[in-house]
C-alpha cells in the first residue's frame, strides 16, 4: 500500500498520488502525522497489508518545530514493514530552521562605528523579528565533559554550509599569557591589543584548549580588563584550568565581523549582521528547531530512506529501543548537535548516510547488555563523515560505539580535529573504514580512540585504512596522534589486517593486556607500534588504591561468572596475576616500511611481550599508490604465513542508496 504526503497537499485529502490532468480535488496528505496516523488507522481495523506500508514523500521542505514522534504503535513486522522515503528521489528536506531574506546595507551609525573599518559597506543586515523569529536560542557552556547533545543557539547557514560566527582571530589562535589567580582561579591575560574594542561588548565568548590539547570547552566572559589585558570568564570556567602558553580564541563580536562568511546576532534587537562570501543572493537559513528532527521510540520494522535532515539547533533523528529500524540513503547535514542516536534495541542500521557539518557527532550508537554479553547487533555501514566537529571539537566522533556487539562498516571518516571512532563495551566489529585527515587540531588524540578499563574486551579492529595522520599535518606543538589508540589499560583487542599509512604512532598499547597487532601494513609511521607499562610507572596509582576507576569498572561486571569466564578468562584471576604488568600482548606477522618500527617503554622486552615474525627491514614487496597500498605476490611476507588484506573492499561501496562515489 501507498500513501503520499507532499508540502502542497491538504490532510483532508485521502493520501493518493493524484491521476494526471485532472483538477485538483484530492491527492496527498499535507504532513507526516497524517500518514502516520492513517497507518494506525490501519492497524487498529487488522488491515495492515502484507507487504506493508509505504508512506512516499514528494520533494520539498518539511518545517518542523517538534520531532516527528513514531512510537511503538506506529511500527510494522517483518511481513509488513513501513518506509517513509523519497519519491523517486525527489529532493525531500525535513529542517528546523526557516528562510531569511531582504538583507539590507548597514546604516546605523553606531553598527558601523563598532564594525571593523575593512568589513563597512559590505555587512547587510535583517531584522528577525520581522520574519516572526523571536527564539534565538542561548550560547551555552559546551565541549569536553559536556552533553554532546546540548542544543546550540541559533545559527546561520548559507547556500548549504555554516558560517562561522564572528570572532578572533579567523584563523590560527591567541595564547594564554598568564593566569594571574592561579590556574583554577577564572581569570587569563593576553598580549593583545584589540581587547580594548571588545571591553563594552556583550555575550562575548571564549573557546580554547585550556590545558591539554584533547580536551576544549566554550566559555562565557563575564568581563574584560583591556588595561591588564585580562579576561574573566564565568563559573565554572575553562576545563582544568586556564593554562599559560594555551590556546584560545574570542567569538560572538560584532567588532571582529571582518571576514566573508561571518555573522553576528544582536539577540536584544534581532538584528542579524552577515558579511556575505558572494553578492548575497543565496538561500540563507537560520536554525530554531531545539528537539530532534524525528524520535523512533520502542519502534520496529520501520525504514526511513532518501531524505535529507538539515538546519536545526539539536539532533537529527533519535532512536530508542525497538529493533531493526533502518535509516537508509539519509544525508545529515547543518545539525546543531549529533546526525543520529540509536540507544537500546536491537539489529538496528544507519546505512548508506552522508554526515556533513554537524555540531558534536555524526552517530551515537549503544545497546545490548553487558552484564551477559548479549549482543545488540546495531550496524553503521557505507556512511561518509566529513567536518562533524562545528561546535565541540574533542571527543565528537563519527561514531560513538557502545554497549556490546555493534559494527562499524565500509565508511569513510575525514576532516576533523579530533578523533573519528570513540568506542566503549565489548565485542565490537570496526572494518573496512577509511579514515584520513583528522586529530588535525589536538594532540595525544586516536583517530580510534578507547581506554581505561581492564573488561571492554572482545573488540575486532582489521581491514581498516588509516593514513595521513600524525605530525606532519600538526601545527608546531601538536603531537602524538595515533590511529590506533588502546589508551590506559585497554586489554583484550585485536588489530588485525589494517593499512597505516603516515599515521603518525600508528598501533598504541597504553600498558593494557591480551592484545594483538596482527598482519598489519605500516607504511611511513612513528612508530608502528608502541607498546608501554604505566601501570608499573606512572600510571601505578590505578592499582595500589590511590585511583579506583580500573578496579571499580571490573567489579561492576560479574567477569568471574559465565559468561564473562568462558569469553574472557584472562580476567578471572586477574588481580592475582600482577594486574599492571602487560602480559598476553602479541605483535606478529607484521609489515613496517619506513619510519620506526617498535618503540617499547618502561624497560618493556620481549619476555612479556610476544614480538615475533615481523618484517621491518629489507624489501617486503609494498607498494604504495594514491589508492593505497598493495602488496606484491613475491613478497616475502606470505612465507611466514601473512595474509592478503581484501584492500578493494575498503571504504564506501555502490548499493541501493549509494548510486555513486566520492
Amino acid at each position: 500500500m501507498n500513501i503520499y504526503v507532499s508540502p502542497r497537499g491538504n490532510d483532508a485529502w485521502s493520501g493518493t498520488l493524484p491521476a494526471p490532468n485532472r483538477q485538483r480535488t484530492d491527492g496527498p496528505f499535507a504532513t507526516l502525522e497524517r500518514a502516520r496516523d492513517a497507518i494506525r488507522d490501519l492497524k487498529r481495523q487488522g488491515r495492515l497489508p502484507r507487504g506493508g506500508v509505504t508512506v512516499w514523500l514528494r520533494g520539498g521542505t518539511y518545517f518542523r518545530q517538534q520531532p516527528f514522534a513514531l512510537t511503538v504503535e506506529d511500527g510494522g513486522t517483518a511481513e509488513s514493514p513501513i518506509i517513509y522515503g523519497a519519491y523517486r528521489n525527489e529532493k525531500v528536506r525535513i529542517v528546523g530552521g526557516k528562510s531569511v531574506n531582504g538583507w539590507k546595507p548597514v546604516t546605523d551609525e553606531t553598527v558601523l562605528r563598532r564594525l571593523p573599518p575593512e568589513a563597512r559597506g559590505k555587512v547587510v543586515c535583517v531584522d528577525l523579528k520581522a520574519h516572526g523569529i523571536i527564539d534565538f536560542g542561548q550560547m551555552r557552556r559546551r565541549g569536553f565533559g559536556l552533553s554532546a547533545t546540548i542544543p546550540a543557539g541559533l545559527e546561520l547557514f548559507y547556500n548549504g554550509k555554516p558560517m562561522p560566527l564572528a570572532r578572533y582571530p579567523n584563523e590560527g589562535w591567541l595564547k594564554i599569557a598568564t593566569a594571574p589567580a592561579g590556574q583554577q582561579g577564572g581569570r587569563f591575560t593576553c598580549d593583545e591589543p584589540r581587547l580594548k574594542r571588545w571591553a563594552e561588548a556583550k555575550d562575548v565568548w571564549v573557546h580554547g584548549y585550556w590545558t591539554w590539547d584533547w580536551a576544549d570547552s566554550y566559555e562565557k566572559v563575564a568581563s574584560i580588563d583591556p588595561d591588564k589585558g585580562e579576561i574573566v570568564t564565568v563559573e565554572p570556567h575553562g576545563v582544568y584550568g586556564y593554562t599559560p602558553g594555551k590556546r584560545f580564541r574570542v567569538l560572538n563580536l560584532l567588532e571582529e565581523l571582518d571576514a566573508p562568511g561571518e555573522w553576528y546576532l544582536d539577540r536584544d534587537t534581532g538584528m542579524l549582521f552577515f558579511y556575505p562570501p558572494d553578492e548575497g543572493k543565496g538561500e540563507a537559513m537560520v536554525s530554531l528547531t531545539e528537539t530532534p528532527l524525528a524520535t523512533l521510540q520502542g519502534v520496529s520494522h520501520v525504514k526511513i530512506q532518501g531524505v535529507a535532515f538539515e538546519v536545526c539547533r539539536g539532533t537529527g533523528v533519535e532512536v530508542r529501543g525497538g529493533s531493526r529500524v533502518a535509516i537508509a540513503g539519509c544525508n545529515f547535514r547543518n545539525v546543531g548537535t549529533v546526525g543520529v542516536i540509536i540507544e537500546g534495541g536491537s539489529e538496528h542500521k544507519v546505512v548508506s548516510c552522508d554526515f556533513m557539518d554537524l555540531g558534536d557527532g555524526g552517530v551515537q550508537v549503544s545497546g545490548g547488555d553487558r552484564n551477559t554479553l548479549t549482543p545488540c547487533k546495531h550496524e553503521v555501514l557505507n556512511c561518509l563523515f566529513a567536518r562533524f566537529n562545528r561546535w565541540s571539537r574533542t571527543y565528537r566522533p563519527a561514531v560513538l560505539v557502545g554497549g556490546v556487539g555493534v559494527r562499524v562498516a565500509h565508511n569513510l571518516m575525514y576532516d576533523s580535529p579530533h578523533t573519528a571512532i570513540l568506542l566503549g563495551g565489548n565485542d565490537h566489529l570496526i572494518e573496512f573504514n577509511e579514515i584520513h585527515h583528522v586529530c588535525t587540531e589536538t594532540g595525544d588524540a586516536g583517530a580510534f580512540y578507547m581506554g581505561r578499563d581492564l573488561t571492554q574486551r572482545g573488540t575486532i579492529i582489521r581491514y581498516n585504512y588509516f593514513h595521513d595522520l600524525g605530525k606532519s599535518l600538526q601545527a608546531e606543538t601538536f603531537v602524538d596522534v595515533m590511529a590506533v589508540y588502546l589508551d590506559d589499560c585497554t586489554c583484550g583487542t585485536t588489530i588485525f589486517g589494517n593499512l597505516f599509512v603516515r599515521a603518525g604512532r600508528a598501533a598504541m598499547i597504553g600498558g593494557g593486556r591480551d592484545n594483538t597487532v596482527e598482519n598489519n601494513i605500516f607504511v611511513d609511521c612513528e612508530p608502528s607500534v608502541h607498546v608501554d607499562a604505566r601501570g608499573m610507572g606512572w600510571a601505578s596509582f590505578w592499582f595500589d588504591g590511590r585511583d579506583s576507576t580500573l578496579m571499580d569498572r571490573l567489579k561492576a561486571v560479574p567477569y568471574q561468572k559465565p559468561p564473562w569466564s568462558e569469553r574472557y578468562p584472562e580476567l578471572v584471576n586477574i588481580l592475582n596475576d600482577e594486574p599492571a604488568v602487560p602480559k598476553g600482548n602479541k605483535i606478529v606477522r607484521n609489515i613496517s616500511v619506513g619510519g620506526r618500527w617498535i618503540d617499547l617503554y618502561d624497560n618493556l622486552t620481549d619476555k612479556v611481550i610476544t614480538i615475533r615474525d615481523n618484517i621491518t627491514e629489507g624489501d617486503a614487496g609494498v607498494e604504495v599508490t594514491p589508492k593505497g597500498v598493495r602488496l606484491r605476490k613475491d613478497s616475502p611476507a606470505f612465507k611466514i604465513g601473512f595474509q592478503p588484506i581484501p584492500v578493494e573492499k575498503i571504504g564506501l561501496y555502490r548499493d541501493a542508496y549509494r548510486k555513486k562515489l566520492p
